[in-house]
């Protein structure tokens, strides 16, 4: 793909991600003017980006949005629900357009036009509509509502700043400085030539010029704006009124797109000090420090000249001062930010992998050799890979925020569509988790939390019977444990009502009738293939599908799913995910001659097990029951055990079980290799490694393990009364 197309397609996704979120806050905030013009820039760049690629069905798509948009800022046109779908609907259009960008001679479906063209048909109908209440609107939205002490100047201030293809259009920038002058006085004018680059990068055809004018004139906003009506979509344009308030030029000072300006240069850009001030201000300032004598004390700041010659006020020195600040921040951030393939990362963690074997082998020769100086210099090496595997690792480590923040439109958008009201509850968004994953779990989590908003969440009717708030929550929680990640959904909906799970698990033959299961055991039928207990089949639910893929998609990833629920109250499903697909610390075991690994953070501890509990299914660990599964038996391997076993006990959230071993062979960082198709239904192992000699040793499934052990554990239960 064209480097620029994909560099628009990755920008064009942040950006639709931030008009998500933004109005989403603007929902709740109609009157946030901060909103409003960030959603405004956000498409003005869409627009402006679809124009450098020649994206003709964007730029247009957009340029309707933004009119829209700049009614919005100017006062004329209210926020109102209607608006607000329209909006949702338009950032839904545009990322479905997304995926045509690559190919320069795609062009948007018959349905995709129709929709597009459905959007903006509800956008001038929405504008027209609003006319008659442009008056409220304005008094509603008070965007430009400054307060303090007026300038005291008697001029209109323009500042405009040309778009680099005005000239390419056709355009002459001297022609509107003209006809701005056949009907006023202009007072002053700055020209402004930041932006252009060195001669040697200079394109003739391109415009960098800026302007701030002072023009003296009885006249109306909106005539100054028909002046630069032919360029007003490719231009920057903020118009102050006489006698503009601080806050107004304040306002227009944190705008600048300058973001390399000293603090004087940044005053005469927002037209609040001219060019000779700023002159006489300096000369000021240099006679101070050429006075002769040397100067215990640094010179006197500009700013604080520019206030006591009484050319400035204070507020407007201090916002620049803040202006500047922040730019010099935003340098230094995107100067540390470099964007990276995620290809590559996955090369480099690939290639870390193999340094851990390679490392690996060295010791174990190491080791047989019993040279203490190459012994020595191996652990060295170890050490030092065992951090670049630990720097790799981070390098893919995104927070889980990202994910999180999508499901306040979908809470948003479903919740409307079954005229619920619902709240979304965020927390733990900074717990961190490999990029690989994060790809993954959205679409289990996506069942999940529109199952929450389906079955979960009552109707507000029925929650005001229950004596319940009318807005119902669903919550999206995340932290660390025991080397795993943990998610949680939760709701304080009506719960799973056993009953009905046990009546349907009865009637598809899942449970014979009379069965006495406990509860976890019952909740863990909903994720059965074709299980459901919804009365009709609706767009959202009801086929039984949704809850089959969450499993599925949870195991895929090494995790397990579990369920909480109380009838009336709520549900809570918690997720368990490995940190990482790739590298990970193991504890190294083996079994009739074979190696075998587990993760490190989920073994507790290892004890010998005594020769009067040989062949025993339980143990009595510091009066624990703690049942034990046996490797050999379990992976039938054959031959006899040693004269001395081990137990391995391993947790993975509360339960806890115990891997009865031949040999206990200590820590070893494990490569996770995959399995092959052909063992993809393979229970009890996750994968697979090779050890320092070259060997092959399998990675198992502790969840699964301790799955079989609870198994095992309730079978024995029910088969005691019976043997009685």
């Amino acid at each position: 793909m064209d480097p620029v197309r994909e560099a628009f397609m990755a920008e064009c996704t942040e950006l639709l991600a931030l008009l998500d979120e933004s109005l989403l806050a603007l929902e709740n905030d109609p009157l946030n003017a901060d909103l409003i013009n960030a959603i405004f820039r956000a498409v003005h760049t869409i627009k402006g980006g679809a124009g450098i690629i020649e994206c003709g069905f964007i730029e247009r798509f957009s340029h309707v949005l933004e009119n829209a948009l700049d009614d919005v800022r100017e006062g004329r046109l209210a926020i109102s629900p209607e608006l607000l779908d329209t909006l949702f609907g338009s950032v839904d259009h545009l990322r479905a357009l997304l995926p045509l960008i690559p190919d320069h001679t795609a062009n948007p479906s018959a349905d995709m036009d129709a929709i597009g063209a459905e959007l903006l048909a509800r956008m001038r109908q929405i504008s027209g509509q609003s006319e008659a209440a442009a008056a409220n609107a304005a008094v509603q939205l008070p965007l430009q509502q400054g307060t303090g002490s007026l300038i005291g100047h008697d001029c209109w201030h323009i500042s405009i700043r040309f778009g680099e293809n005005v000239l390419r259009e056709g355009m002459d920038p001297l022609s509107f400085i003209r006809y701005l002058a056949s009907f006023g006085e202009i007072v002053h004018i700055t020209t402004l030539v930041d932006a252009i680059p060195a001669a040697a990068s200079m394109d003739p055809e391109s415009c960098y010029l800026g302007c701030e004018i002072d023009f003296r004139a009885d006249t109306s906003k909106e005539k100054i704006e028909r002046v630069f009506e032919f360029v007003r979509d490719s231009c920057l344009l903020h118009i102050l009124p006489p006698d503009s308030k601080l806050a107004d030029y304040i306002e227009l000072v944190m705008s600048l797109p300058e973001d390399n300006l000293r603090i004087g240069e940044i005053l005469v850009a927002a037209g609040a000090i001219t060019r000779q001030e700023l002159l006489d201000s300096l000369q000021i300032q240099s006679r101070e420090e050429s006075a002769g004598e040397p100067r215990e004390t640094a010179p006197q700041p500009l700013g604080e000249i520019l206030v006591s010659q009484q050319v400035v006020q204070k507020e407007i020195v201090e916002a620049a001062a803040v202006k500047q600040v922040k730019a010099q921040e935003k340098r230094a951030a995107e100067a540390q930010l470099i964007r990276v393939p995620a290809d590559k990362l996955d090369h480099l963690i690939n290639l870390v992998g193999e340094l851990v074997i390679a490392g690996s082998a060295a010791a174990m020769v190491a080791q047989r050799t019993r040279n203490s100086a190459l012994f020595e210099a191996t652990a060295t090496i170890s050490s030092l890979v065992e951090e670049v595997r630990e720097s790799a690792l981070r390098l893919r480590m995104v927070q889980i925020g990202e994910v999180f923040t999508r499901f306040q439109r979908v809470v948003r958008d479903v919740a409307k569509e079954l005229d619920k009201n619902i709240e979304l509850r965020i927390s733990g968004e900074e717990t961190e988790l490999d990029k690989s994953v994060v790809d993954k779990i959205g679409d289990p989590l996506m069942h999940l939390v529109r199952n929450a908003i389906d079955h979960g969440i009552e109707a507000p009717d029925v929650r005001r019977a229950r004596g319940k708030p009318e807005r119902g929550t669903v919550g999206l929680n995340a932290y660390h444990e025991s080397g795993s990640i943990v998610i949680e959904i939760s709701d304080d909906g009506g719960g799973l009502n056993r009953e009905r799970i046990c009546a349907k698990a009865i009637e598809r033959g899942l449970i014979a009738a009379g069965a006495e299961l406990p509860d976890q055991d019952i909740y863990r039928l909903i994720f059965e293939p074709g299980f459901s207990t919804a009365d009709q089949v609706s767009k959202l639910s009801g086929r039984g599908v949704g809850m089959d893929v969450v499993k599925r998609g949870i195991e895929s990833l090494r995790g397990t799913v579990e369920v909480e629920s109380s009838e009336g109250v709520g549900s809570l499903f918690r997720i368990r995910l490995p940190l990482t697909l790739a590298i990970i610390d193991g504890f190294l075991m083996g079994v009739s001659g074979a190696a075998y690994v587990v993760p490190l953070d989920m073994v507790e501890e290892c004890i010998e097990l005594s020769a009067d509990k040989a062949g025993s299914r339980y143990i009595n660990l510091r009066g624990e029951v703690l049942p034990c599964i046996r490797l050999r038996e379990f992976l039938e391997l054959g031959g006899l055990a040693g004269r001395r076993e081990n137990v391995v006990v391993v947790r993975y959230g509360a339960q806890k079980a115990g891997l009865v071993v031949d040999e206990l062979m200590g820590e070893f960082q494990t490569v996770i290799k995959p399995l092959g198709r052909i063992f993809r239904h393979l229970r009890g192992v996750a994968g697979s490694t090779i050890l320092g000699g070259g060997e092959v040793a399998l990675i198992l499934d502790v969840p699964a393990l301790i799955a079989l052990a609870a198994d095992q554990e309730r079978a024995q239960r029910t088969a005691s009364p019976a043997s009685a």
